[in-house]
């Protein structure tokens, strides 16, 4: 049976290049001269750190990170989630921004849902963080594809792995 799986993965390699861009655009900008201002990314636990002055501080820096993530990877910036701005030694803040990688429990069962619903024969089920879709035809499955792209719009999806 036609199968094919939706997924979500960010692309480290992207989200490195980015910050790096956004680094450099840090060091060079006049009005962040002398200040703390800056941004770390750990790639193990896909977090991005800002680091500034101020809140307003940290807010102009993402300001910049995003256009940038959008430039090397479109819709990336739906994946990100703040965490809580902390206040760190002195006047200093930091963000944490959390980069979510995969489709988590409530998407995985929002997007069964959707196929159920729309009376498709197609069956779906949640494996990891992917959701597979097996169906009797490859036109069945199409439908499907189109179904949750026009539907779920807030969150960047993969279709790939399509086997007959």
């Amino acid at each position: 049976m036609p199968s094919f799986d939706i997924s979500s993965s960010a692309d480290k390699v992207n989200l490195a290049n980015a910050v790096d861009v956004v680094r450099r655009q840090i060091q060079n900008r006049y009005d962040f001269k002398g200040t703390s201002a800056s941004i770390e990314f750990n790639e193990k636990d896909l977090i991005i750190t800002l680091f500034g002055d101020n809140d307003f501080q940290v807010n102009q820096i993402k300001d910049i990170l995003f256009p940038s993530l959008e430039k090397k990877e479109p819709d990336s910036t739906k994946r990100l989630m703040d965490k809580n701005l902390e206040s760190i030694s002195g006047n200093n803040v930091k963000l944490d921004i959390e980069v979510s990688d995969g489709i988590d429990q409530e998407l995985g069962k929002k997007i069964i849902k959707l196929l159920k619903d729309s009376k498709l024969k197609v069956q779906a089920s949640i494996q990891g963080d992917t959701v597979r879709v097996t169906g009797a035809k490859r036109d069945i499955l199409q439908e499907s594809i189109a179904l949750v792209k026009a539907n779920v719009s807030d969150y960047p999806l993969n279709f790939g792995n399509f086997r007959d």
